[in-house]
């Protein structure tokens, strides 16, 4: 008797939806809500998303493309399946499509063939996010990959590497879940902003602002810093009405 009802309740769990909305849909690189743009990385929260956790390895990857499967889970934009980062009960990491179009788009969560919800998010061509420590720095290098930190803080007049999320499409624009193999310089960046302390950099300051060679969904601005701008000045960085969250500190003495 117990073994059936262990088997009856096993099938019934196996085939309960996986539990998401909306709004537990966020920016991976600071769990922002949205909007959200091309080639962002997304973090889904919920329940039943997976049976077990499974991050990205290197033999998911084929042809240098993330895999659209983890674990048995998918996700869905618009009926095409996303390029997936990492999947457990509770949360899933996937890339927006590069080529995916602004505006409304329809997303949902299948596991196993069992269908979450799908639901509606608002799809921008670029919703600026940068990565940040728990400390409230955001994550930024010297020109020798060494990490920009209190202990190690970046110098007025240097070159330094921020890295960023969801500056929207580049040209070159990689393929759907294609992880970029060189630079590739963001469309918008006429519109790219950059502020320190509370004041836009000089355009002119800003070298770089694209995809970072080798990683999904991860881009880059290289940039010179000012002269004074002061001790951990605040930073951020907008494309039109789309700015980074206020509050994000960069190390400096």
């Amino acid at each position: 008797m117990w073994l059936v009802l262990t088997l009856a309740l096993a099938n019934a769990a196996w085939g309960q939806a996986p539990v998401y909305s909306a709004t537990s849909m966020v920016n991976g690189p600071n769990y922002a809500p949205g909007p959200f743009a091309p080639n962002s990385i997304v973090s889904i929260f919920g329940s039943g998303l997976a049976w077990s956790t499974q991050g990205l390895t290197a033999g998911d990857i084929v042809n240098n493309t993330l895999p659209t499967e983890l674990n048995g889970t998918r996700v869905y934009v618009m009926d095409s399946p996303a390029p997936l980062l990492y999947v457990s009960d509770g949360q899933v990491n996937f890339l927006v499509p590069g080529n995916q179009l602004d505006g409304d788009v329809k997303i949902r969560v299948v596991r196993e063939g069992v269908t979450g919800p799908e639901v509606t998010v608002t799809l921008v061509d670029a919703a600026p996010a940068l990565f940040q420590t728990a400390a409230g720095y955001a994550i930024a290098a010297h020109l020798d990959n060494s990490l920009i930190a209190p202990g190690s803080p970046a110098q007025a007049g240097e070159i330094i590497v921020v890295y960023a999320c969801g500056l929207g499409m580049t040209q070159p624009n990689p393929a759907p879940g294609a992880i970029p193999q060189s630079a590739a310089v963001i469309q918008r960046l006429s519109d790219l902003k950059v502020y320190l302390g509370g004041a836009a950099l000089d355009p002119a300051s800003i070298l770089y602002a694209g995809l970072t060679p080798g990683s999904a969904g991860l881009y880059q601005i290289n940039l010179v810093l000012p002269d004074n701008p002061g001790t951990d000045p605040e930073i951020r960085v907008a494309i039109a009405d789309q700015s980074s969250p206020a509050g994000l500190k960069l190390a400096m003495p």
